[in-house]
């Protein structure tokens, strides 16, 4: 048995906790990350049993009477359900499908261009809208889409891209559009930096390889970068499908009005709405139970799209 057969042996016999004291830096390097792991994200799911209570205010989030699932059955029964849910997965998926491949699209753009000056030019220019916060963001909407007198929405109706007559920020079958797009345009420079990260990493003499055989530029891009790119986007779609149901709750919330409620009430302004103070007493129990429900969805499509990621591409989360 020679040395190397030795020490494999030897590491295989090494028991978890003797592994620990062996490797005690990288241990303590990692302890203030698992503390704060363990006290913000895991000692409060104490409190998900709320969802199998009826709050009392007197006895407290632990002591209210036991319903079992009264809370759940409350919520699916109820006409929000089937709102929140449709509003939720439409907003979704329709995000997926515009926000999810503006970020690479806009990378492998930004890979062509040769000059370092001009690419880092068109970098800064898609970086900052990412750094705009949401409420300024919605301010801008309601200033370029106003109905009467807002540039952007004139221009639209100019070019017949929309009626006459058209409320763009209160009309029902513009909002999810409002939202995607504006959306697209806010994080779509940003997104796209790890996608330029991981173009960088190719190999040059694959190019100057690819040029020999006579490759054109879109050949390059769909036999040498795309393929590339593949574990990157795979890993991404994974984690936005974790959180399919979690559409962004202040934008949404920022952009809701009186006539577009029908369509902008999704699951996380629900929950909103049931624990106002404006909305009477607060329903904190059926709250719970309507974020618990959300979760135990996200985690599913989390594992769906894990697995199924796995089989096709070979690389995933888990």
């Amino acid at each position: 048995m020679n040395n190397n057969q030795i020490k494999t042996a030897g590491t295989k016999k090494r028991g978890f906790f003797a592994q620990m004291l062996h490797d005690w830096q990288l241990w303590v390097m990692l302890l203030p990350g698992i503390v704060y792991i363990f006290i913000f994200c895991y000692m409060p799911m104490y409190g998900v049993q709320l969802a199998f209570r009826k709050y009392d205010f007197a006895k407290g989030i632990y002591g209210g009477e036991w319903v079992g699932l009264a809370n759940f059955i409350q919520y699916f029964t109820s006409p929000m359900f089937k709102t929140t849910v449709v509003n939720t997965f439409v907003i979704a998926v329709v995000s997926i499908i515009f926000s999810f491949p503006a970020p690479i699209i806009l990378a492998l753009i930004i890979n062509q261009v040769r000059q370092e000056k001009w690419k880092r030019t068109v970098q800064t220019v898609v970086y900052i809208p990412y750094f705009i916060s949401t409420v300024v963001l919605v301010s801008m909407l309601n200033v370029m889409f106003a109905q009467n007198g807002g540039v952007l929405s004139d221009l639209l109706k100019h070019f017949g891209i929309v009626a006459d007559n058209a409320n763009l920020l209160g009309q029902k079958q513009y909002f999810v559009w409002m939202y995607v797009f504006s959306g697209v345009w806010q994080s779509m420079g940003w997104n796209s930096i790890i996608y330029l990260a991981a173009l960088s990493g190719v190999d040059p003499s694959l190019y100057e390889a690819a040029k020999i055989d006579g490759a054109n530029a879109i050949q390059r891009v769909i036999h040498i970068e795309f393929p590339v790119l593949v574990p990157t986007i795979m890993i991404l779609l994974i984690m936005n499908m974790g959180n399919i149901l979690n559409v962004g709750f202040d934008k949404i919330f920022l952009m809701q009005n009186t006539l577009n409620m029908g369509v902008s009430e999704v699951i996380s302004t629900y929950v909103y709405h049931l624990m106002a103070p404006t909305a009477g007493a607060p329903q904190f129990s059926l709250a719970t139970a309507v974020g618990l429900f959300t979760n135990v969805v996200n985690f599913a499509f989390l594992m769906g799209t894990n697995w199924f990621s796995k089989k096709t591409t070979g690389s995933g989360l888990l």
